[in-house]
C-alpha cells in the first residue's frame, strides 16, 4: 500500500486501505481481538498511518500545484475522486471519536486537509518571493512587492486556466485560493510593517496596500476576472497595523520635512549670502525661490499622501504646517545674524526678495491649500518688522555721518560732495522700488521722511552765528542737497511730495537778511507745515 502511496496511485491504495479497515472493523464486532487486544491496537494503528499517508500525499500534490512548472490534470482529478469516496466510505455523524478509542470508520476530513494545503502552499509561494536587504539595495522594499505580484499573479492565472478546471464548482478552488494568498500577503506585510522601516519604505507599503493590491495592478486585473474576487476580501491590514503604519509615516515625515526646510535656508546661505549672489528681478520685483520651493516641498507631500487617503493628505498637511512655523523663524534668525555681522551690498535687495516671498507664500498656502495662514501671517509680520528694523538701522548707520557733517566747516567750504547723503540713502532706497506694494512704498515714505527730518534736526542746532556770506552759502547748499534728495527718492517711487519743499523753506530762512522776507518765509513754511510751532 505504502508503494502505491509513493506512486500516486492514491485511489488505489485507497482502496486497499479501505478494506483492511473494513476487514478489522469486521474482526471487532466479532470479538475476534478479545484476547489479543495488541492485535488489534496493532492493526487499527496501521490502518491510521497508511490514512496519515494518504493525507500527506494528498498536501504534498496540493503544495506542489503551484511549484511544478504545468499543472498535473489527472493527479489533481483523481484527488477530487479520492476525497469524494473517502467522504462517502466515512460519513459524517457527527460523533467524533472518543478519547482513547480507535479512529477506525471515522471521517478523515480531506477536503479540510486540502484547504489547509492550500493555506500552506500559498504562505510558502509568498515567502518564497526573494528579498533583498537594504545594505544590498536601496529599493528593497519596491523590488519585492513588484516580484511578489509578479509571481502571484502568475500564480493565480495558472489557477484560473489550468487548475480551476479540475475541480468541481462546489470546491470554489478560486475563492480558496484567493483567501489563502490574502492571508498569507497579510501575514507577511505584517511581519514587514514591523521592521524598522524609512519614510521611502514605510510609503512605498502604505502605497502597496492602498492603490496596488486591489488595483488592475494585481488582484483587479483583467485576465484574473471574474474568477478573482476581491469585494469579500478582509482588511489585509488590521486597523492597529494600518495606524501603526500611518504614525510610523508621519512621525518620519516630520524629520524629513524639517531636513528640507533646512536644506533650503543652507542654500540661501552657501549659494547666495556667502557668494554674494543677486536676487532675480521678476516684473519689476525682487525674486527669492523660498516660496516656491516651501510651497513644492508641501505640495508633493500632499500629493503623494492624498493618494493613499484624504484622512492622511490632512496630517500631512498640518505636519507641514508645524514644521513651517518652526522654519521661518529660524530662517529669520540666520538671516538677521548674517546681516548684522556684516555690511554686505546685496542685504537691502534679499530683504527686499524674503519680503515679498513671504506675502507670496502666505497668498499661495491660502489660494493652493486652502490654509487657514491667520497663524502665518503673525509670525510673517514679526519678521517683516525685524528684517525692516535691521534695514533701518543699516540705512541710519550710512547716513548718519553724513548728516552730522551738515553746517560743519568741511561741509560749508564744500569738500562734501552734494549728493553723497542721496547717494548713501540710495543704496538702500533703491531696492524698495522692487518690493511688493504697499510694503515697499510705505518704507519708502519712512525712509524719504527720516532723511528729510534728519536733515532739519542737524540744521536748526544751535551753532555759533554765521555771517551774511556763509549764511548765503548755506542756503545755497541746502537748496542743492535737497534738490539731489527729492530728486533720487521721487525717481525711485516716493510719492511724498509733502516732504519736498521742507528743506528748501528753512534754507531760504537761512539765506535771508530782509526781516520782511524772513517773516514771509517763516509764513510760507507753517502754511505747509501747519504743526510747527
Amino acid at each position: 500500500i505504502n508503494e502505491l502511496i509513493q506512486k500516486r496511485q492514491l485511489l488505489e491504495a485507497f482502496a486497499s486501505i479501505k478494506y483492511l479497515e473494513d476487514e478489522t472493523i469486521a474482526e471487532r464486532d466479532a470479538e475476534k481481538y478479545k484476547d489479543n487486544p495488541q492485535e488489534f491496537v496493532r492493526k487499527s494503528k496501521d490502518v491510521d498511518l497508511l490514512y496519515n499517508s494518504i493525507t500527506s500525499a494528498i498536501q504534498s500534490i496540493v503544495v506542489g500545484t503551484l511549484e511544478h512548472p504545468t499543472v498535473e490534470d489527472t493527479l489533481l482529478t483523481s484527488l477530487v475522486t479520492l476525497i469524494a469516496r473517502e467522504e462517502a466510505a466515512h460519513p459524517n455523524t457527527g460523533n467524533a471519536a472518543r478519547p482513547g478509542s480507535d479512529l477506525l470508520g471515522t471521517p478523515r476530513k480531506w477536503r479540510e486537509k486540502w484547504r489547509e494545503a492550500i493555506n500552506e502552499s500559498a504562505r510558502k509561494r509568498v515567502l518564497s518571493i526573494p528579498m533583498a536587504s537594504k545594505e544590498e539595495e536601496s529599493s528593497w522594499l519596491d523590488l519585492h512587492l513588484a516580484s511578489l505580484q509578479k509571481h502571484l499573479s502568475e500564480d493565480l492565472l495558472k489557477i484560473k486556466l489550468s487548475v480551476k478546471k479540475c475541480y468541481p464548482e462546489e470546491y470554489q478552488v478560486c475563492d480558496v485560493y484567493v483567501e489563502a494568498f490574502h492571508k498569507a500577503i497579510a501575514s507577511h506585510l505584517q511581519d514587514l510593517s514591523q521592521r524598522p522601516l524609512e519614510f521611502n519604505e514605510l510609503y512605498t507599503l502604505l502605497d502597496w496596500v492602498a492603490n496596488t493590491y486591489c488595483s488592475e495592478l494585481f488582484l483587479g486585473h483583467p485576465d484574473l476576472k471574474p474568477e478573482v474576487k476581491t469585494e469579500n476580501l478582509s482588511l489585509l491590514l488590521t486597523p492597529a497595523d494600518w495606524d501603526k503604519l500611518i504614525n510610523d509615516y508621519i512621525a518620519s515625515a516630520k524629520g524629513k520635512i524639517k531636513s528640507y526646510f533646512g536644506n533650503i535656508l543652507r542654500l540661501e546661505v552657501t549659494e547666495k549670502w556667502e557668494k554674494e549672489v543677486h536676487p532675480e528681478v521678476k516684473e519689476n520685483l525682487y525674486h527669492s525661490s523660498l516660496s516656491f520651493d516651501i510651497q513644492t516641498i508641501i505640495g508633493e507631500h500632499m500629493k503623494i499622501s492624498g493618494a493613499i487617503s484624504r484622512s492622511l493628505e490632512t496630517k500631512m498637511l498640518e505636519l507641514c504646517l508645524v514644521e513651517l512655523h518652526e522654519f521661518i523663524p529660524r530662517f529669520g534668525e540666520e538671516f538677521v545674524a548674517w546681516s548684522t555681522a556684516q555690511d554686505s551690498p546685496i542685504f537691502a535687495p534679499y530683504f527686499a526678495a524674503y519680503i515679498n516671498s513671504f506675502h507670496d507664500l502666505a497668498s499661495g498656502l491660502e489660494t493652493a491649500f486652502k490654509v487657514n495662514t491667520e497663524e502665518l501671517r503673525k509670525i510673517l509680520a514679526a519678521l517683516t518688522r525685524n528684517f525692516t528694523n535691521i534695514f533701518l538701522n543699516k540705512l541710519r548707520t550710512k547716513a548718519q555721518p553724513l548728516l552730522k557733517k551738515i553746517l560743519t566747516k568741511g561741509w560749508i567750504l564744500a569738500t562734501e560732495r552734494p549728493d553723497s547723503l542721496a547717494l548713501a540713502v540710495s543704496q538702500f532706497s533703491e531696492h524698495l522700488q522692487h518690493m511688493r506694494e504697499p510694503t515697499g512704498q510705505e518704507l519708502l515714505r519712512d525712509v524719504h521722511k527720516y532723511v528729510v527730518r534728519e536733515y532739519i534736526i542737524q540744521v536748526i542746532k544751535p551753532r555759533q552765528k554765521m555771517n551774511g556770506e556763509t549764511r548765503q552759502q548755506v542756503s545755497k547748499k541746502m537748496n542743492q542737497e535737497a534738490r539731489i534728495l527729492n530728486n533720487t527718492l521721487i525717481d525711485q517711487g516716493s510719492d511724498s511730495e509733502w516732504l519736498l519743499p521742507a528743506i528748501h523753506h528753512i534754507a531760504n530762512i537761512i539765506g535771508e537778511k530782509k526781516k520782511d522776507k524772513i517773516k514771509e518765509y517763516v509764513k510760507e513754511l507753517c502754511q505747509d507745515y501747519p504743526d510747527i510751532r
